[in-house]
């Protein structure tokens, strides 16, 4: 073990354990000590869930990235273990970026991770050169391996920048043989996803681009994903520097999924449909893993590039967490997210109501909570007269609250925490445009100590952002511009 990988070890172990239980989130993974980013290494290795995530365990912002390291039986109580990867070699020097895992066929765990090293490029400006390499251990401790870099840009397409070579994503055929994608781009910062093949994991063909950006959907495409889900095949990826595009796609760093055919022979695939991922505000960099039981389970980092610098004020030694997990599928061509159903057990206290008429402002007893998860099925208590908005507000206590509301004849819901507590002009609010337009709208609402996740229509679209107000502020509270009808279940979610 280097004496960097020995010190980062040493120093999160004493860090992390001064952090009161109370002061992190309840149920979603959180870095151990100081900033964490993009989840890694999303895996099943010996009868535990592992995630790595990128972390500068020295400060609560980006710094020399190691890779942090957590286990979980089932998804919700994670386990820390030790720093996995510390930047401590030449080739990986100014940092281990992210990556992913897989078992080898002797049992041992393979990482494969970007190696970046800072240069001078041609116009004397200091960039990250970025070639991937590979680590294998046995679920604690891993060695980077002597062959390293496995992946320079000699292995890349022809016109390729090796400033934009990273976020290597492995998996095994059903022949044995392994495939990766990662992301790369041309000069000018235009995506590419470029795809690999191996036999052992370690020796690699020459890229081949699997898919071209051609100027749609921001410059680089950071943390692709690619597999088969209910006959069709998934490409999930992070744009970087987007347009918007009405209410789909926002300005800034978003998120992709592109749904279509793979040609294996030709190695092409073709999309049919494009959607963001996550419409809220705080979503970015998506892994998923091939759970025993056939799940596709995703988490993403919960946290937005263009909020990170203002949001969160008050001195703290921890900066990150990752979303709730969430099942995957495709409906009628489109992706659904749903919490995975593990959430379920951690139900308690349950509060329900029926047929509540809403008309102006409404509490209900019971009905508060920042551990709470929220089931709603609203709709026009006369359906000749309709409703002109729904709204509830959460973590609310006097002048702070969060809100989320929905306007039926625009067929339009916007998340609002502009009240939350915040005295940073950063993004607050954000609108998601409803692919089912009317006035009968479902939410699934899970609030835990610092976040939020919306899931409307059964998981058809998801909005999720972070909140920091107070924990006491708990209060759950409705109201409607004209009356509605609404059934409403809580619970308490405790681990």
């Amino acid at each position: 073990m280097s004496k960097i990988l020995e010190d980062a070890r040493k120093y999160e172990e004493e860090m992390g354990s001064r952090i009161p239980a109370d002061a992190r989130p309840h149920f979603h993974l959180s870095s151990r000590v100081g900033w964490m980013n993009d989840p890694n290494g999303f895996s099943w290795y010996k009868g535990q869930y592992h995630l790595f995530y990128q972390y500068n365990p020295y400060d609560t912002v980006w710094g020399p990235m190691h890779w942090g390291h957590a286990v979980s039986d089932d998804l919700l109580h994670w386990q820390y273990l030790p720093a996995a990867l510390a930047p401590d070699e030449e080739y990986d020097k100014d940092g281990c970026f992210s990556g992913s895992a897989m078992t080898m066929p002797d049992g041992r765990q393979m990482l494969i991770y970007t190696g970046v090293v800072r240069e001078l490029d041609e116009q004397g400006v200091r960039r990250g050169l970025q070639r991937q390499c590979v680590a294998v251990g046995d679920g604690l401790n891993y060695e980077k391996i002597d062959a390293n870099p496995i992946l320079t840009v000699e292995n890349l397409p022809e016109g390729a920048n090796k400033y934009e070579f990273r976020d290597p994503k492995i998996w095994q055929e059903t022949d044995g043989t392994y495939r990766m994608v990662t992301c790369c781009a041309n000069h000018e910062r235009d995506a590419r996803i470029v795809m690999f093949s191996s036999l052992d994991g370690q020796k690699w063909s020459r890229g081949k681009v699997l898919i071209r950006n051609n100027g749609r959907f921001g410059s680089v495409w950071e943390c692709p994903e690619f597999f088969r889900l209910d006959g069709k095949w998934v490409l999930l990826t992070s744009p970087m520097d987007m347009l918007p595009e009405g209410f789909e796609y926002h300005n800034g760093n978003g998120t992709l999924c592109l749904i279509g055919d793979y040609d294996s022979q030709t190695g092409t695939f073709t999309p049919q449909k494009n959607q963001t991922i996550d419409y809220g505000i705080d979503f970015y960099a998506t892994q998923t893993i091939l759970a025993p039981d056939g799940r596709r389970i995703m988490i993403a980092w919960m946290q937005n590039w263009d909020t990170t610098p203002g949001y969160r004020l008050e001195p703290t030694t921890w900066f990150g967490q990752m979303t709730l997990p969430r099942e995957l599928s495709i409906r009628d061509g489109h992706l659904y997210e749903n919490p995975v159903r593990e959430i379920e057990t951690l139900r308690t206290g349950k509060v329900a109501y029926e047929h509540v008429y809403v008309d102006g402002d409404t509490e209900l007893e019971g009905i508060s909570g920042r551990r709470t998860e929220l089931l709603m099925d609203i709709v026009p208590a006369d359906e000749a007269a309709g409703f002109r908005k729904f709204q509830v507000r959460f973590a609310s206590k006097g002048r702070y609250y969060t809100t989320l509301s929905f306007h039926p004849e625009e067929g339009i819901v916007k998340i609002d925490r502009k009240f939350s507590g915040s005295r940073r002009a950063i993004i607050h609010q954000r609108r998601m445009q409803l692919r089912r337009k009317g006035n009968h709208l479902k939410i699934r609402l899970i609030l835990d100590r610092f976040s939020a996740e919306a899931f409307f229509n059964d998981g058809e679209q998801v909005m999720t952002v972070n909140l920091y107000t107070e924990q006491d502020a708990d209060g759950i509270s409705f109201s409607s511009e004209g009356a509605v009808s609404m059934n409403i279940t809580k619970y308490d979610l405790t681990l």
